[in-house]
């Protein structure tokens, strides 16, 4: 029996190191569950820190940047979050926060824009209250020097006006009083006449076509924008070559300078802002702000004609193309209801005029300085009316220096102001009559 018992100990401490053991082996695979778990639990929640910073500092800035844009957005720094609540409620975030972006954007265009309209219909009509000052002195005064620097600022107000024509356009108002039917060649030559460096565009080509009434400014106000980016981008000793032909289906004018062209880049964005097909956020248009390409993308649009730009001239710049469908064209046509060909028309009248002038250009001959000047037209009765200069008397005219003309018109003024004086006492005297 006491033999026994050491057998039986043994047996209970071999069973009890057995179930200790077990315990022991289970208790640290818990343990390295355990650890495992926690590791993992820490793990994402640093994933999630990591994603919500990258949510602060890089999503939701560029989808401020991207706004209205087809930019892709960027996506989740750690892809094992697709598809899991925690990236659902981000992608919540994104939209509302994007809404709230495109709201403010809106606000703030719309602002800008209302502010920016109303301060260029002031300067508008500052700067043809101007316009009028100016004319009236030109009508007094025909001495050649005062004439020259008045031609001088006439010019500078015409390109004044022309900016603020401009951006008025871009902010959703009408590119002015509307003007009677002009020739193609005449439309262009107004546009040259409306920016800095207007010596330096050269016009080749004499097309039997008259632009609409309703898109004559309009065109004129696009192909100056064109104009004036060509020689602001080219050197100054070059020269901006312009070519007008009629085409199967319209008209187009194709403008070439010896600028620095355009990379892909540029002219894919310039080709966006053209087509007028996106909006134009003014509050977005770099700094300084680049009007030009965004306002012939709203008149073109607004007026059915197209604009392309691409780096195609042949000498080494940037090639300009509008397209003036037939719709827009029709036969230039005089008082007498007969069609005729555009004669060449100068340059001046539009320098001289007001950007949103109804009347066409004028013939003129140029000062010492090369700016044109004026002559006015004056309606004849056609009783009275002389017959229009031949050959001759225009190869008289353009040799006539500087000085005689300025006589001619300065005599031409005093003789209109008198006729006018002498019409009103004529008038009153029969009131007094009449009374």
């Amino acid at each position: 029996m006491t033999e026994q018992i050491p057998d039986a100990v043994v047996w209970c401490l071999a069973l009890g190191l057995l179930a200790l053991t077990v315990l022991l082996v289970r208790q640290r695979g818990i343990s390295a569950r355990r650890r495992k778990r926690n590791e993992e639990l820490a793990d994402g929640l640093r994933t999630r820190e990591e994603e919500l910073r990258h949510l602060i500092t890089v999503r939701l800035p560029a989808l401020e940047e991207s706004a209205g844009q087809s930019v892709p957005a960027a996506g989740l720094l750690d892809s094992r979050l697709a598809e899991t609540d925690f990236a659902k409620c981000l992608d919540g975030v994104l939209e509302r926060f994007a809404e709230a972006v495109e709201n403010a954007q809106a606000r703030a265009d719309r602002s800008a824009k209302a502010a920016l309209k109303s301060s260029m219909r002031s300067i508008q009509a500052l700067a043809s209250e101007q316009q009028v000052a100016i004319s009236e002195m030109q009508d007094r005064h025909d001495h050649p020097d005062v004439l020259r620097d008045l031609l001088e600022v006439d010019h500078a107000n015409a390109q004044f006006g022309r900016r603020a024509q401009a951006i008025a356009v871009l902010c959703g108002s009408w590119p002015g009083r509307q003007r009677t039917a002009s020739g193609l060649v005449e439309v262009v030559r107004g546009a040259t006449s409306r920016i800095r460096d207007y010596r330096r565009i050269r016009i080749r080509g004499e097309v039997d076509i008259a632009v609409e009434s309703r898109a004559v400014e309009p065109v004129v106000l696009a192909v100056a924008e064109l104009l004036d980016n060509a020689a602001r981008h080219s050197q100054p000793t070059t020269q901006v070559e312009v070519g007008i032909q009629a085409v199967h289906n319209g008209a187009c004018v194709v403008i070439d300078d010896a600028g620095v062209g355009m990379d892909a880049q540029a002219s894919e964005q310039a080709s966006v802002l053209l087509s007028g097909r996106r909006t134009v956020d003014v509050t977005r248009l770099e700094d300084p702000p680049q009007f030009g390409f965004a306002v012939i993308g709203v008149l073109a649009r607004r007026y059915g004609f197209s604009v392309h730009v691409d780096t195609q001239s042949p000498y080494g710049g940037v090639r300009a193309v509008v397209f003036l469908p037939s719709v827009l064209l029709t036969r230039p046509e005089t008082s007498d209801g007969l069609s005729h060909s555009p004669a060449p028309v100068a340059a001046a009248r539009g320098a001289a005029g007001p950007a949103w002038s109804a009347e066409p250009a004028a013939p003129a001959a140029t000062t010492a300085g090369g700016l044109p000047k004026r002559r006015r037209r004056a309606a004849q009765h056609p009783a009275t009316a002389q017959q229009a200069p031949g050959p001759a008397e225009e190869a008289e005219a353009d040799t006539r220096s500087a000085e005689e003309t300025a006589r001619r018109i300065g005599a031409f003024a005093r003789g209109t102001l008198h006729g006018r004086a002498t019409e009103a006492a004529l008038h009153e005297d029969e009131g007094n009559n009449r009374g």
